[in-house]
């Protein structure tokens, strides 16, 4: 077997079954992994230096693929709700067939980290097939210092074979592609899927799992400090804007998708962004789309002009969720070092295509841990496959229900206690629709969300006139310096109110049914603090 790059053990492959290989890369730098993808033909240079990949049918995470291991030292501690288990024996049978499929393969290694927290960090291996995965996961943990490779000890190992296609009648998966989680065995086996964000959620997966043990709240969250050292909470779903908002010029950005936070502070778990590139605007987001002009970003599903190497980021005929890998440092204004204090405000961002919340609220706590477990955002047509003309309200309580291996009211009562012992202040934003619903009104100005999250963060709103929603309960401004104060009151910009007053009267009843599950385990207050039905929707 030969080996390139600077390997961390001897044995450190052998030691997860993986033998008569041909060769293996380790740790190999960024412009390697470049040269090894275009020479292998996993991907072609754009015309200012990205690497452009295509990811086949899997342009997105194949959540219906992924199991937890039913080990007896983890069962108890697992929300099984929400995870599909698979059995010991079938997990045997996977790895070993990965095992077989290994042999005489050509593999990448990367020893990396997950978490800036060197108390709370997670060693981690990835060995992948592709060059370009293991250039993507490089971008997206954070590489060791030098001396932290020697020797590097692996708490968990993660095997990433898109070649490899599972058969469901031996090792009891769904389909070809599968994604599975061994606590017991600290192992990671994703086969079947060329997706890359498949590696970076699993990390996740297993933060989420380690961390609320130790009083460590894992967030699928965005993180901005502002001039005074006063850090920000992002939360939210795909599409709701996190990345984008996040990525403030006049705010250092500790991370756009993934933090811990701790009784020390906020710290990122990753060391760069996965961003979507679909449509993306030089002038609303122009750090971001400045990375699409930089040597070693992995553009996922991004359309390009194979003669002249141009791209087409309006173009969606690969993928609605196209996507871009890169490192933090290529975003200017952003932390190195990955860690904050104390945040003063927490965000939760919701793309309401109903048309129904106001462009932002003010949350009491109780409130905050109601959304929080909600989980709130909806999805339009044309975007996912299946999806009819009308919005369709999606509830991913913690605003990451896929990545949670615990059950929620775990994560929600963790971060009430750190909400509460902070004194942190906290907002519901909806950068969905104004107007109108989705198909009649139009997408919330950018300018505007941006405007509210600057009133928000640094003080201006705490002096403002507020008002009670009578649906939700939560206060409203009245109004405030340089918006509109017609956009503020969602109802005012219906043309057709009573409209408005049936379409609030369904999204109260989305949000009540939704929440049923969680009823019986959290305290009173937060059961109050669900919307009821305002006077004029009755």
């Amino acid at each position: 077997m030969h080996t390139t790059g600077h390997q961390t053990a001897p044995t450190a492959i052998d030691n997860v079954g993986l033998t008569n290989l041909r060769q293996v890369h380790w740790n190999l730098p960024m412009a390697s992994l470049v040269q090894h993808a275009v020479e292998r033909r996993e991907g072609v240079l754009a015309k200012d230096g990205p690497l452009v990949v295509k990811t086949g049918i899997h342009t997105g995470r194949s959540a219906g693929d992924k199991f937890v291991v039913r080990e007896p030292s983890v069962e108890k501690h697992i929300w099984w709700d929400n995870n599909k288990s698979m059995s010991p024996a079938n997990f045997d049978t996977l790895l070993n067939s990965f095992r077989a499929y290994a042999q005489g393969r050509e593999l990448f290694v990367q020893d990396l980290f997950g978490g800036a927290d060197t108390t709370h960090r997670l060693p981690v291996r990835i060995i992948t097939e592709y060059a370009w995965h293991s250039l993507f996961i490089q971008h997206l943990l954070i590489e060791p210092e030098a001396g932290e490779r020697q020797p590097f000890d692996p708490q968990f190992t993660i095997i990433d074979f898109p070649g490899f296609q599972a058969d469901p009648a031996i090792h009891g998966t769904a389909t070809g592609t599968v994604i599975a989680v061994s606590f017991e065995r600290k192992l990671v086996l994703i086969g079947g899927t060329s997706y890359a964000g498949e590696m970076k959620k699993s990390v996740f997966t297993i933060l989420n799992y380690l961390l609320p043990p130790k009083n460590v709240m894992p967030m699928h969250c965005s993180v901005n400090v502002g001039k005074s050292k006063e850090s920000a909470i992002f939360f939210g779903l795909s599409g709701t804007g996190k990345t984008t908002l996040s990525a403030d010029p006049h705010r250092t950005l500790i991370g756009d998708d993934e933090h811990g936070w701790s009784d020390s502070g906020v710290f990122n778990f990753e060391g760069g962004c996965y961003a979507k590139m679909i449509r993306l605007s030089p002038e609303a987001e122009p750090e971001i789309f400045a990375t699409t002009k930089r040597f070693g970003t992995v553009l996922e599903n991004v359309v390009i002009n194979e003669a002249t190497r141009e791209l087409d980021l309006n173009d969606g005929s690969l993928a609605e969720n196209s996507r871009g890998a890169y490192p933090i440092s290529y975003i200017p204004n952003a932390s190195l070092i990955g860690l904050a204090g104390q945040p003063s405000n927490i965000v939760m961002l919701t793309a309401d295509a109903f048309s129904v919340l106001p462009p932002i609220a003010k949350l009491t706590p109780s409130q905050a841990m109601y959304h929080f477990l909600s989980g709130f955002t909806s999805k339009v047509a044309g975007t996912e496959k299946g999806l009819g003309k009308e919005p369709q309200p999606t509830f991913s309580t913690c605003f990451g229900a896929p990545f949670m291996p615990r059950h929620p009211t775990e994560y929600g009562n963790l971060l009430r206690s750190l909400i509460a012992a902070h004194k942190v202040d906290c907002w519901l934003v909806n950068t969905g629709w104004t107007g109108g619903a989705f198909g009649t009104g139009s997408r919330m100005p950018i300018k505007v969300t941006r405007a509210l999250l600057s009133a928000a963060l640094d003080g201006t709103l705490k002096t403002v006139q507020m008002r009670l929603d009578p649906n939700f309960g939560f206060e409203v401004p009245v109004s405030v310096p340089g918006v509109d104060a017609r956009i503020l009151n969602p109802r005012e910009t219906w043309t057709d109110k009573k409209a408005y007053d049936k379409q609030a009267a369904n999204l109260i009843h989305m949000f009540r049914d939704n929440f049923k599950k969680f009823e019986a385990h959290v305290s009173a207050d937060v059961r109050a603090a669900a919307p009821i039905l305002g006077e004029a929707a009755e």
